[in-house]
């Protein structure tokens, strides 16, 4: 019985601690049943040290290039976090390079987002005048074994360029016609674990402008075909087309 009252000073003594630990513990807390989805595109021609601040607040390391994406879901990466949750709501955004001397002008803007939503933003045209495009990501989880994908094109241009159109070499048809730049597609089913071609062509012709071997999409996935680079000739940034997995 002496013992006793020894027992009690130890468990007093862990209590404390752990109360201490918990109070001085930065980790954010993160509500997801009120929480929006976020995934960031770069296709800006020239960025390659890319900071974005969400709310003032520092998200991706390491900084961006162009063709990549955060969090990281470029194709074939197998990385599981494909967006990052912030609160429901208004919420401010800046993309800077981090060079002192950089010519990219820094990106300001804001956005609303609702919570269980999810949402990719598009960052594209050149450093010298960034913008950036958000758009809804309609998650559709198929009930059969097939994929989803979507085709956005940001090719950059200072002038009017015509529509562009994606065509399936396994499926042998245009699967993505008539899209314009800074048009977003809604998704659509694509057979899973079939590897295909896709070709980016100028509409009613069958001359390439950029072509993604390879793809042989996961059952169940989402994925984005982005198709990028600089649509002028002569050029240092050339035409590319980008996969990356939005779920």
């Amino acid at each position: 019985m002496k013992k006793l009252p020894y027992i009690y000073f130890i468990i007093v003594v862990l209590l404390a601690s752990a109360c201490s630990k918990n109070s001085q513990d930065s980790t954010p807390i993160v509500n997801t049943s009120n929480s929006s989805n976020i995934q960031f595109f770069l296709a800006t021609v020239g960025a390659s040290r890319n900071l974005i601040t969400v709310d003032g607040n520092r998200i991706n390391r390491p900084t961006l290039a162009a063709g990549t994406c955060f969090p990281t879901a470029v194709y074939p990466s197998t990385n599981t976090s494909l967006a990052f949750a912030i609160g429901g709501g208004l919420h401010s955004f800046t993309v800077v390079d981090t060079l002192v001397t950089t010519m990219q002008k820094p990106l300001t803007f804001a956005g609303t987002f609702e919570a269980g939503k999810y949402y990719s933003i598009f960052m594209y045209d050149t450093i010298t005048n960034p913008k950036q495009v958000t758009v809804e990501s309609k998650i559709e989880i198929p009930a059969d074994n097939t994929a989803r994908l979507r085709f956005a094109n940001f090719i950059h241009d200072v002038n009017a360029v015509p529509a562009v159109e994606v065509f399936s070499t396994r499926r042998n048809e245009v699967v993505f016609p008539n899209v314009n730049k800074t048009d977003v597609t809604s998704f659509i089913p694509y057979s899973s674990t079939v590897n295909d071609t896709l070709i980016v062509r100028q509409v009613g012709t069958t001359t390439a402008l950029a072509t993604f071997n390879g793809f042989f999409p996961t059952q169940k996935r989402s994925y984005t075909l982005v198709y990028r680079g600089s649509n002028r000739t002569p050029t240092t940034t050339p035409k590319a087309v980008t996969v990356f997995a939005n779920y």
